[in-house]
């Protein structure tokens, strides 16, 4: 039986606790404090666990996932093969050689760019040829289509005289006009922070600045000695010992971090750690250094929570998946689990019939009849074989 593997340590919890279990005789700062300590520390443990498991996933997709798709792949070139061998041998009717047709140009037109070059010929053979007016009439829709996707995404508004009929056009076209609207932006912008300097402030508002910069300096300075106590604390060229020098040295390593990301709840727990504060120091700490922290560790949090959806928008990227599908890491086992069974039945069922319809042309027949050719429309059609 395999070791399981030890579970990640959890950091110390840093918490100002109340007298008995009243805690109506905290402060509302002492309150906020432990409120965003606990959120903290419940969404670093969610960063890291989705983390782990978007690492296992694509682990998992690697190992097991992609021989699966290769196999799979393999088995609808096996298809086309014995498809197309029925349409050229068996007695077929004209509907039922149509419905071949469809499949393979609809269902198998990806084989060739996923290891089956080969497969081209026979895609070929009944693909018919594009006249001068189709292609002209598809360029003309894919150049309208960009122009909608263009203008409701970015608002670009299109010229009725705009030659963007094709590719290099359509590049060259949205170059110039984002440029130009760029500059448009810039020149905008510089203006109005022109007027703003020329603005007299009110008395009221050069009061309120210089509140604001004044907190930001207590906020700065609490953060910055934190980081200087624990310097003081761990710098290892002042350790004899080797073995306490790694470990030290370690340490620091977490204090620059923690000290640059402005992780003030991270420099909290390592003072704690070693014990360069207690409890009754948090429990003590006056109601204007809880508010320059309250405001840190709100900072923290909302750093924790775009750091949580960035690496579920990434997963999304792998995946193809939308990140509210897949929000957790027991969604995430869910959903591979039943991706891979899915695929898995789905080999076994095209190997079937791919065996059935090499000696039996009424195989060929039945399946022909259970399947309808898509009805042509805007965009392409997806057939899942």
């Amino acid at each position: 039986m395999a070791k399981k593997k030890p579970a990640a340590p959890k950091p110390q919890l840093v918490h100002i606790a109340a007298a008995g279990t009243d805690n109506s005789a905290l402060s509302k700062a002492q309150k906020e404090f432990n409120r965003l300590t606990k959120r903290i520390a419940k969404r670093e443990q969610e960063v890291h666990e989705f983390r782990e498991a978007a690492t296992r996933l694509r682990q998992r997709v690697q190992t097991e996932y992609r021989p699966l798709q290769d196999k799979h792949n393999n088995v609808r070139a096996d298809l086309v093969r014995v498809l197309d061998h029925a349409h050229d041998t068996y007695k077929l009717t004209k509907g039922e050689r149509a419905k071949i047709v469809s499949l393979l140009l609809d269902g198998c037109y990806d084989l060739p760019q996923k290891g089956h070059p080969e497969i081209q010929a026979i895609l070929d053979k009944y693909e018919e040829p594009e006249t001068a007016e189709e292609a002209a009439a598809a360029d003309a829709e894919t150049a309208e289509m960009m122009k909608q996707l263009f203008s409701q995404q970015f608002g670009i508004e299109f010229d009725a005289d705009a030659d963007v009929s094709t590719p290099e056009k359509m590049q060259a076209y949205l170059h110039q006009k984002m440029a130009a609207e760029q500059a448009a932006y810039e020149q905008e912008a510089a203006q109005q922070a022109e007027r703003r300097t020329q603005r007299k402030k009110t008395p009221k508002q050069q009061a309120a600045e210089e509140k604001k910069q004044a907190e930001e300096q207590n906020i700065t300075q609490a953060v910055r000695t934190l980081y200087r106590d624990l310097v003081k604390a761990l710098h290892p060229d002042l350790e004899p010992d080797e073995t306490e020098k790694i470990r030290k040295t370690e340490l620091m390593k977490q204090v620059t971090t923690a000290y640059e990301a402005g992780e003030l709840l991270t420099l909290l727990r390592l003072q704690l750690e070693l014990q360069r504060i207690d409890q009754s120091h948090l429990e003590n700490l006056a109601e204007d250094q809880l508010r320059y922290y309250n405001k840190l560790l709100k900072e923290q949090a909302r750093e924790l929570d775009e750091a949580m959806f960035r690496e579920q928008e990434i997963l999304s990227g792998f995946t193809g998946k939308s990140y509210y599908y897949m929000p957790t890491p027991a969604a995430l086992d869910y959903d591979y689990r039943l991706q891979k069974q899915q695929l898995e039945h789905k080999i076994k069922q095209l190997a079937a019939e791919v065996l059935a319809f090499e000696h039996d042309p009424a195989a060929v027949k039945a399946f022909l009849k259970t399947y309808s050719v898509p009805k042509a429309g805007p965009g392409p059609m997806f057939i899942q074989l």
